[in-house]
Protein backbone atom coordinates (compact mmCIF):
# COMPACT_ATOMS: atom_id res chain seq x y z
CA UNK A 1 0.00 0.00 0.00
CA UNK A 2 1.17 3.46 -1.10
CA UNK A 3 1.86 5.65 1.87
CA UNK A 4 -0.20 9.25 2.11
CA UNK A 5 1.82 11.87 1.03
CA UNK A 6 2.21 14.65 3.67
CA UNK A 7 0.59 17.11 1.36
CA UNK A 8 -2.12 17.49 0.21
CA UNK A 9 -2.43 19.73 -3.11
CA UNK A 10 -5.67 22.35 -3.14
CA UNK A 11 -7.65 20.76 -6.17
CA UNK A 12 -7.92 17.49 -4.13
CA UNK A 13 -9.67 18.84 -1.33
CA UNK A 14 -13.48 18.34 -3.35
CA UNK A 15 -13.95 15.12 -1.88
CA UNK A 16 -12.73 15.26 1.89
CA UNK A 17 -16.27 16.36 2.92
CA UNK A 18 -17.50 12.70 1.85
CA UNK A 19 -15.40 11.35 4.16
CA UNK A 20 -16.95 11.00 7.89
CA UNK A 21 -13.39 10.44 8.92
CA UNK A 22 -11.62 13.89 7.98
CA UNK A 23 -10.74 16.28 10.52
CA UNK A 24 -9.27 19.64 9.33
CA UNK A 25 -7.47 21.69 11.66
CA UNK A 26 -6.34 25.43 10.84
CA UNK A 27 -3.00 26.10 12.42
CA UNK A 28 -2.30 29.52 11.88
CA UNK A 29 -0.46 31.22 15.08
CA UNK A 30 -2.22 34.38 15.93
CA UNK A 31 -4.68 34.05 12.95
CA UNK A 32 -7.93 33.46 15.86
CA UNK A 33 -9.81 36.61 14.59
CA UNK A 34 -8.93 35.86 11.18
CA UNK A 35 -10.21 32.29 11.99
CA UNK A 36 -13.01 33.56 13.24
CA UNK A 37 -13.75 35.71 10.36
CA UNK A 38 -13.25 33.29 7.94
CA UNK A 39 -11.93 29.53 7.81
CA UNK A 40 -12.56 26.33 5.63
CA UNK A 41 -15.84 24.80 6.27
CA UNK A 42 -15.68 22.52 9.07
CA UNK A 43 -12.50 22.88 10.22
CA UNK A 44 -11.49 23.61 14.37
CA UNK A 45 -8.60 26.12 15.31
CA UNK A 46 -5.78 24.92 17.11
CA UNK A 47 -3.64 27.57 18.95
CA UNK A 48 0.01 27.36 18.49
CA UNK A 49 0.71 28.54 22.18
CA UNK A 50 -2.26 26.66 24.21
CA UNK A 51 -2.19 23.31 21.88
CA UNK A 52 0.77 23.21 19.90
CA UNK A 53 3.11 24.02 23.01
CA UNK A 54 3.65 24.35 26.74
CA UNK A 55 4.02 27.17 28.87
CA UNK A 56 7.25 27.13 31.04
CA UNK A 57 10.73 29.26 31.33
CA UNK A 58 11.96 29.94 27.56
CA UNK A 59 15.39 29.29 28.86
CA UNK A 60 14.37 25.77 29.12
CA UNK A 61 12.65 24.40 26.12
CA UNK A 62 12.65 27.77 24.27
CA UNK A 63 8.99 29.82 23.01
CA UNK A 64 7.14 26.62 22.27
CA UNK A 65 8.17 23.23 23.75
CA UNK A 66 6.24 20.41 23.10
CA UNK A 67 3.36 19.83 25.23
CA UNK A 68 2.87 16.78 27.62
CA UNK A 69 1.58 13.54 26.05
CA UNK A 70 -1.21 13.95 28.87
CA UNK A 71 -1.94 17.55 27.29
CA UNK A 72 -1.74 16.91 23.73
CA UNK A 73 -3.65 14.09 24.17
CA UNK A 74 -6.56 16.20 25.23
CA UNK A 75 -6.47 18.99 22.72
CA UNK A 76 -6.63 16.00 20.10
CA UNK A 77 -9.95 14.81 21.94
CA UNK A 78 -10.90 18.22 21.81
CA UNK A 79 -10.43 18.35 18.15
CA UNK A 80 -12.59 15.31 17.66
CA UNK A 81 -9.48 13.19 16.50
CA UNK A 82 -8.99 9.71 16.31
CA UNK A 83 -6.64 7.19 15.34
CA UNK A 84 -8.46 6.67 12.44
CA UNK A 85 -8.93 10.27 11.74
CA UNK A 86 -7.69 11.45 7.99
CA UNK A 87 -6.47 15.03 9.71
CA UNK A 88 -5.82 18.19 7.08
CA UNK A 89 -4.01 21.10 8.67
CA UNK A 90 -3.82 24.25 6.87
CA UNK A 91 -2.75 27.83 8.19
CA UNK A 92 -2.06 30.91 6.23
CA UNK A 93 2.13 31.18 6.07
CA UNK A 94 2.00 28.06 3.34
CA UNK A 95 2.56 25.64 6.05
CA UNK A 96 5.38 27.77 7.57
CA UNK A 97 3.36 28.69 10.57
CA UNK A 98 2.47 25.67 12.79
CA UNK A 99 0.44 23.56 10.46
CA UNK A 100 3.65 21.66 9.57
CA UNK A 101 4.58 21.34 13.55
CA UNK A 102 1.18 19.85 13.78
CA UNK A 103 2.18 17.74 10.92
CA UNK A 104 5.31 17.06 12.74
CA UNK A 105 3.57 16.41 16.26
CA UNK A 106 0.70 13.58 14.91
CA UNK A 107 3.60 11.66 12.71
CA UNK A 108 6.03 11.61 15.80
CA UNK A 109 2.78 9.98 17.93
CA UNK A 110 2.00 7.63 15.20
CA UNK A 111 -0.86 9.02 13.14
CA UNK A 112 -0.09 8.09 9.61
CA UNK A 113 -3.01 9.88 8.03
CA UNK A 114 -2.40 13.16 8.00
CA UNK A 115 -1.30 15.92 5.68
CA UNK A 116 -0.64 19.72 4.79
CA UNK A 117 -2.52 22.20 2.30
CA UNK A 118 -0.04 23.01 -0.21
CA UNK A 119 -0.05 26.94 0.11
CA UNK A 120 -2.06 27.15 2.56
CA UNK A 121 -5.71 28.74 3.35
CA UNK A 122 -4.70 31.47 0.70
CA UNK A 123 -4.55 28.56 -2.35
CA UNK A 124 -7.54 26.17 -0.59
CA UNK A 125 -9.74 29.34 -1.18
CA UNK A 126 -8.58 30.57 -4.65
CA UNK A 127 -8.90 26.57 -5.81
CA UNK A 128 -12.60 27.11 -4.37
CA UNK A 129 -13.04 25.09 -1.19
CA UNK A 130 -15.70 26.52 0.75
CA UNK A 131 -15.48 28.60 3.56
CA UNK A 132 -17.18 30.10 6.55
CA UNK A 133 -17.66 32.01 9.34
CA UNK A 134 -19.80 29.97 11.70
CA UNK A 135 -18.97 27.72 14.87
CA UNK A 136 -17.67 24.71 14.14
CA UNK A 137 -18.65 21.95 16.58
CA UNK A 138 -16.32 18.54 16.60
CA UNK A 139 -17.15 15.37 17.27
CA UNK A 140 -17.35 14.11 20.50
CA UNK A 141 -14.56 11.11 20.65
CA UNK A 142 -12.93 9.29 23.05
CA UNK A 143 -9.22 9.99 24.70
CA UNK A 144 -6.12 9.76 21.81
CA UNK A 145 -3.92 7.62 24.25
CA UNK A 146 -0.19 8.87 23.43
CA UNK A 147 2.76 7.30 24.92
CA UNK A 148 5.76 8.36 23.11
CA UNK A 149 7.18 11.41 20.43
CA UNK A 150 8.33 8.41 18.36
CA UNK A 151 9.88 11.40 16.18
CA UNK A 152 13.95 11.68 16.68
CA UNK A 153 14.33 14.72 18.92
CA UNK A 154 17.57 16.77 20.14
CA UNK A 155 18.37 18.89 22.71
CA UNK A 156 20.65 21.75 23.83
CA UNK A 157 23.38 19.70 24.82
CA UNK A 158 23.68 17.47 22.17
CA UNK A 159 23.25 20.63 19.98
CA UNK A 160 26.39 22.03 21.97
CA UNK A 161 28.54 18.91 21.24
CA UNK A 162 28.11 18.17 17.80
CA UNK A 163 27.21 21.45 16.13
CA UNK A 164 31.18 22.38 14.85
CA UNK A 165 31.99 18.57 14.19
CA UNK A 166 32.25 17.62 10.17
CA UNK A 167 29.72 14.46 11.38
CA UNK A 168 27.05 16.39 11.55
CA UNK A 169 24.82 19.34 10.56
CA UNK A 170 22.76 21.50 12.48
CA UNK A 171 20.38 23.19 10.14
CA UNK A 172 18.89 26.89 11.22
CA UNK A 173 16.13 26.97 8.95
CA UNK A 174 15.18 30.46 9.75
CA UNK A 175 15.82 33.94 7.35
CA UNK A 176 19.23 34.78 6.22
CA UNK A 177 19.09 38.27 8.04
CA UNK A 178 18.13 36.44 11.02
CA UNK A 179 20.83 34.14 10.82
CA UNK A 180 23.40 36.57 10.31
CA UNK A 181 22.28 38.63 13.35
CA UNK A 182 21.45 41.60 11.46
CA UNK A 183 17.43 41.85 13.00
CA UNK A 184 15.79 39.78 15.40
CA UNK A 185 12.01 40.39 15.54
CA UNK A 186 11.33 37.84 18.66
CA UNK A 187 14.33 36.83 20.53
CA UNK A 188 16.05 38.96 22.98
CA UNK A 189 19.58 38.79 21.28
CA UNK A 190 20.45 38.38 17.03
CA UNK A 191 22.72 35.81 15.85
CA UNK A 192 23.13 32.19 15.36
CA UNK A 193 24.50 28.78 16.80
CA UNK A 194 28.36 28.42 15.95
CA UNK A 195 28.49 25.47 13.41
CA UNK A 196 25.30 26.09 12.48
CA UNK A 197 24.14 26.22 8.10
CA UNK A 198 21.85 28.35 6.85
CA UNK A 199 19.01 26.70 5.10
CA UNK A 200 15.88 29.16 5.15
CA UNK A 201 12.32 27.54 5.13
CA UNK A 202 11.19 29.53 2.75
CA UNK A 203 13.56 27.84 0.01
CA UNK A 204 11.14 24.80 0.67
CA UNK A 205 8.85 27.10 -1.81
CA UNK A 206 8.08 28.26 -5.16
CA UNK A 207 7.62 31.84 -6.53
CA UNK A 208 3.87 30.88 -5.47
CA UNK A 209 4.28 29.83 -2.11
CA UNK A 210 3.81 26.13 -2.63
CA UNK A 211 6.30 23.42 -2.03
CA UNK A 212 8.40 22.73 -4.84
CA UNK A 213 8.21 19.26 -6.82
CA UNK A 214 9.79 16.52 -4.33
CA UNK A 215 12.31 15.36 -7.00
CA UNK A 216 13.54 19.23 -6.41
CA UNK A 217 13.53 19.16 -2.56
CA UNK A 218 15.02 15.77 -3.01
CA UNK A 219 18.18 16.79 -4.83
CA UNK A 220 18.41 20.23 -2.75
CA UNK A 221 18.71 18.50 0.05
CA UNK A 222 20.93 15.17 -0.72
CA UNK A 223 23.26 17.79 -1.66
CA UNK A 224 23.62 19.90 0.96
CA UNK A 225 23.54 16.98 3.02
CA UNK A 226 25.97 14.77 1.13
CA UNK A 227 28.67 14.37 3.82
CA UNK A 228 25.94 13.57 7.15
CA UNK A 229 24.66 10.01 7.67
CA UNK A 230 20.43 11.38 8.19
CA UNK A 231 20.74 10.16 12.08
CA UNK A 232 23.31 13.33 12.66
CA UNK A 233 20.94 15.75 10.90
CA UNK A 234 19.42 18.46 13.12
CA UNK A 235 17.05 20.85 12.15
CA UNK A 236 15.70 24.30 14.21
CA UNK A 237 14.80 27.49 13.73
CA UNK A 238 13.42 30.05 16.42
CA UNK A 239 11.44 27.85 18.56
CA UNK A 240 10.59 24.65 16.68
CA UNK A 241 7.60 26.03 14.69
CA UNK A 242 8.92 26.83 10.99
CA UNK A 243 11.73 24.02 11.55
CA UNK A 244 8.95 21.38 10.87
CA UNK A 245 8.26 23.25 7.27
CA UNK A 246 11.73 21.71 6.68
CA UNK A 247 11.27 18.19 8.20
CA UNK A 248 7.40 17.87 6.02
CA UNK A 249 9.32 18.93 3.15
CA UNK A 250 12.14 16.52 3.45
CA UNK A 251 9.58 13.99 4.56
CA UNK A 252 7.85 14.83 1.21
CA UNK A 253 11.03 14.73 -0.99
CA UNK A 254 10.90 11.03 0.52
CA UNK A 255 14.21 11.76 2.31
CA UNK A 256 14.46 10.10 6.36
CA UNK A 257 13.08 12.90 8.52
CA UNK A 258 15.68 14.72 10.92
CA UNK A 259 15.88 15.97 14.28
CA UNK A 260 13.72 18.16 15.43
CA UNK A 261 15.71 20.79 18.32
CA UNK A 262 12.23 22.15 19.41
CA UNK A 263 14.34 24.44 21.97
CA UNK A 264 16.18 26.18 18.64
CA UNK A 265 17.67 30.01 18.95
CA UNK A 266 14.79 30.73 21.57
CA UNK A 267 16.31 28.65 24.00
CA UNK A 268 19.61 28.71 22.66
CA UNK A 269 20.21 32.46 22.94
CA UNK A 270 18.78 32.51 26.91
CA UNK A 271 21.40 29.89 28.03
CA UNK A 272 24.66 31.74 28.27
CA UNK A 273 25.92 29.30 25.32
CA UNK A 274 28.81 30.36 22.82
CA UNK A 275 26.47 32.26 19.98
CA UNK A 276 27.55 33.95 16.67
CA UNK A 277 26.38 37.59 16.24
CA UNK A 278 26.60 40.44 13.78
CA UNK A 279 30.23 41.88 12.95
Amino acid sequence: MKSLSPIIKPEELTWLNQDDEIVIIDASAGSKPRYDEQHLAGALFADVNSDLANIGDFAIGGRHPLPTSEQFSSVLQKLGVTKHSHVIVYDDKNGGNAAARLWWMLRAIGHEKVQVIDGGFQAAVKAGFPTTDKVEIPKSVEKYEITVWNLPLSDINEVEQVAKTDDYIVIDVRDANRFAGLTEPIDLIAGHIPGAANIPYTENLDANGTFLSPEILKEKYEEALAHVKPENVIVHCGSGITACHTLLAMDYAGLPIPKLYVGSWSEWSRSNKEMVLAN
